[in-house]
Order: C-alpha cells, then structure tokens, then sequence
C-alpha cells in the first residue's frame, strides 16, 4: 500500500512540473514577443512557443535548484521531506499576463529539531537559488542581440529609429514596466554592453534576462525575514527566538500597512466608501489572524493601520504602488504565521552560519524589488475607460486598479 501511495504520488510531482513547464514556456512566449496564445490579430506561432523554453527553461532551472537545496540539506538531516511541488498558473485564457507559475514548494514531514537545522534548511534553497541566478543573468546581460532587435517585436517603433524612447510610450494609455531592483542595475550599469541593454518597458522581452529577474523576485519574497518563510529561518538562526520574533512582526505590519496605501483614498464618505472599507476591515481581519488573537486588540491595531494608509495616500500618494505585496501578507498572516516556532535545540549557530546568514540578509536586499512589474499609466495618452480611471476615488474601483496592476 505505502508503495502504490509514493508511486502516486511521485505521477503527481511529474505531472505537476510537466503542466508549470508548458505552461511557464506559454507565458514566456507571450512575454517575448508580445503576443497572445489565444487572443488578438496576431496570434503565437508554433515556433514562438517553442521559443519560450528559453524562458522556461532557466526559470524552472533556478527554481528547481532552490528547492532541491532545501530537499538535499532535511535529507542530510534524516528529516522526512517530499519532492517539490510545482503550482502551474497560466492565465492566457483570461486573458491576463502572468508567468506561468506561482513557484513550487516542498513538505517537510519530520521535526526539526533544532535551531541550526532550521538555519540549514532555510538557507540552502534561496542562497542555491541565487547563484544559479547570477549565471543566467550574466548569460542574458553578455549575450544581448542588438538595440535594434527591439524593431523584430515591434515594428511600430520603427517609425522613430532609435529615438523610439522619446515618443513610443508617451503615446500609449499604459505600459508594462520592469522594476529595478540593486543587482540588476549592476548588470545592466557593469556587465552589458550599454548600447545593448534595453529599457524597462521591453525587458521582458528578453527571455533570459525576464527568467533571472523573477527568480531573484521569488527569492528576495522567501527571504523576507518572517515566520517560516526561508528568511524567517535565517533571522531565527541569527538573533534567536525573542528578536527574531520583534524582527518579524515589525516587518509583517511594516509590509501590511504600505502595500495597502491607496485602497481607501481620501474621499467622500458615502455609502460606496463605508461599505468597502468594511469589505477591506474583514480582508485585514483575517490577515492579522495569527498577528493578534484577541479580537478586541486586533479590531483597534487594523483601525489604526487604515487611518495611516488613509492620510499616507493623500501625503504619499506615490507609495500606492506596491500592492502587489498585499496578498503575500495575507497568505502569511492567515496561513503560514508570522512567528517562528521555538526549536528544541535553541542553541546559538557557529561563526560560519552566522557569516553565511549576513550574506543571505545581503541576498535579499540586492534582489528585493518594491515594484517588480507594475503598470505605469499615461494621463496624457489614456482613453479614460469606464471602472478603471486613473484619477478615480471610488474604493471599489481603486481596488480594481490595483488587481490589475499586479501584473
């Protein structure tokens, strides 16, 4: 019986990786060139797709990596661990942009036991991750085509030459943007040829670039140092039970309350407005569930953050922009906790685990990106569409906004 369960089960983590893989070469396809699988004039041709393996490829690649470097470290531990499972996500029947996947993950079924165990095991993935990374970034930055292989997907800029920056974007209602992030400046400022390296409207387009991105993305989000994510494991490692404890907190409601600003602008206080902010209540309800049990102190602490994030989008209004981090919140507020659970073994790490944590807190702040991929609209340019005004003060519309604005 347990023989017939570990060969289903093994069909499932197979199956799994076969749907992401074609489905993350679907999403790069469309990302490369522009196109979409199913809607619009012109549609991805057959040799189109296959070219997005070379998206899918490295991309599966670093993240695979990052996974097994947490499978190999609990196998070395005798921890009872799982293969990793991969979450296909391909949204091109909506159609909507995304990158075919929500990253994979793996189970661990055994205790860990002590405080350098769960150090191990946090910190083998991200950091194996992220050297898999650099090489297929300094692959995509040393190998560029030609500024003017930009003409191939779009034909429309040749209009201009290569002064398209100055007048392509101003033109349009909305464009798709990479956000910067501290070490993809470095190869783009250090390691490309400047005359190659394109802009961030059109960075997506090169595949191998786009892959190291978002894995650096992926990593910088499992090392944010909270609860059990693979940073939380780091800072526990580091400062112990107690710190790693305020550390974590500190930064779940710093992420909670900037990520919101914008939700509830500054408006009229009609029945639209009190009805979604009671909409938005609930959602921070549950998402400070394992922040705050009682309720009475957890109503009052949700009150304040959106009396904050109230006055910060009429003080800051350029900070609404990073809701893309709102349901990661979530999902660790109400699913995966915010503290670190107390090892049985808690003693202090060693001078090299510690020198090797430091690095991983480096890790996450060279690769985190405020604004991964985000859409900047044109005021100028925009044919005002009904529901999504840029200028809007409707909630509802505003939440709209920032749903699309996730990608």
């Amino acid at each position: 019986m347990e023989e017939n369960n570990s060969r289903k089960t093994l069909i499932i983590h197979i199956v799994l990786f076969i749907v992401t893989l074609v489905a993350t070469t679907f999403s790069g396809a469309e990302w490369m060139y522009g196109k979409s699988l199913m809607y619009g004039d012109g549609l991805l041709s057959s040799s189109e797709i296959l070219a997005g393996l070379y998206f899918s490829l490295p991309f599966l690649g670093i993240l695979t990596v990052h996974e097994f470097g947490h499978y190999f470290t609990a196998k070395y531990y005798n921890i009872k661990v799982s293969l990793p499972f991969y979450i296909p996500l391909w949204l091109g029947f909506v159609p909507m942009p995304s990158i075919g996947t929500m990253g994979a993950f793996i189970r661990i079924k055994g205790l860990i036991q002590s405080r350098k165990e769960f150090f191990d095991i946090g910190i083998a993935g991200p950091l194996a991750g992220f050297v898999v990374a650099l090489f297929v970034l300094t692959y995509g930055f040393t190998n560029l085509p030609d500024a003017e292989h930009i003409f191939d997907i779009h034909p429309e800029y040749k209009t201009y030459g290569m002064e398209y920056e100055q007048h392509a974007y101003a033109e349009n209602e909305m464009n798709f943007v990479v956000g910067d992030n501290l070490l993809l400046l470095f190869f783009k400022n250090y390691v490309a040829d400047p005359d190659k390296v394109p802009n961030n409207y059109e960075l997506y387009h090169y595949p191998w670039i786009f892959a190291g991105y978002l894995a650096l993305f992926f990593t910088a989000l499992n090392l944010i140092p909270i609860g059990q994510l693979d940073g939380g494991h780091v800072t526990y490692g580091l400062f112990g039970y107690k710190n790693s404890r305020i550390i974590s907190r500190t930064l779940f409601l710093i992420m909670v309350t900037i990520s919101g600003i914008g939700i509830l602008p500054v408006g009229p206080l009609g029945s639209d407005f009190v009805l979604n902010g009671v909409f938005y209540l609930l959602f921070l309800f549950l998402a400070f569930h394992h922040f705050e049990k009682d309720i009475k102190k957890r109503v009052l602490l949700i009150i304040w953050v959106m009396i904050i994030q109230i006055f910060a989008s009429q003080w800051l209004p350029e900070a609404a922009d990073y809701g893309i981090y709102m349901m990661f919140a979530f999902l660790i507020g109400r699913f995966l906790g915010i503290d670190h659970p107390k090892a049985l073994v808690d003693k202090p790490l060693n001078l090299k685990r510690k020198i090797l944590g430091w690095i991983a807190l480096v890790v996450f702040v060279i690769s985190f990106t405020p604004r991964p991929l985000y859409i900047e609209f044109n005021e100028k340019a925009q044919i005002q569409k009904p529901g999504l005004e840029k200028n809007d003060t409707d909630p509802s519309k505003v939440i709209a906004r920032r749903m699309v604005e996730v990608f």
